[in-house]
């Protein structure tokens, strides 16, 4: 992975991270100062809590995203170390997805004319869940490939020793 898209990337995720911490301290001082009262129409509070705890799940991504990239330079990255900060990743985009089905969830009352509404909304999370998935596949290569890595290390091992 070339610098420039190293650099490049990172800066996204700065840019995301501190987006996110933005939001939620301006969703945070909103709740603990009550200084917008919800009319009835829409469970504000209640959205305000899952959209604070989605952002937590892209912080957690974003941190184990920049974790990966920093084992990619040093090329670190096919070793055991690497599987927890993967795991990091599939577990936030399924936090992420079970977040999305609570916004549906609450969402849905307000959709009783156009019940579509929400079984879109339905199908993002699906589609949500669909990327851990991919994720989870990306993560079983990378299995294979540390074996693969560990199988070379000991054949040239074994090598050197009959040199």
């Amino acid at each position: 992975m070339g610098k420039l898209a190293v650099g490049a990337l990172r800066a996204v995720l700065v840019v995301v991270f501190a987006g996110t911490v933005f939001v939620q301290a301006g969703m945070v001082w909103v709740l603990v100062s009550g200084s917008d009262p919800e009319d009835g129409s829409i469970p504000l509070t209640a959205l305000r809590v899952v959209t604070i705890l989605g952002m937590v799940s892209a912080q957690v991504a974003l941190v184990c995203v920049w974790r990966l990239v920093t084992m990619v330079r040093r090329g670190t990255v096919f070793s055991h170390g690497a599987f927890r900060y993967v795991d990091g990743v599939i577990g936030a985009i399924v936090a992420a997805a079970l977040v999305w089905f609570t916004v549906t969830a609450i969402n849905a009352p307000g959709q009783r004319d156009d019940p579509g509404v929400s079984i879109i909304m339905g199908g993002i999370g699906l589609a949500i869940l669909g990327v851990a998935l991919i994720v989870l596949v990306l993560r079983m290569l990378l299995a294979q490939a540390v074996a693969r890595d560990v199988e070379a290390a000991q054949m040239q091992a074994e090598l050197d020793e009959v040199i």
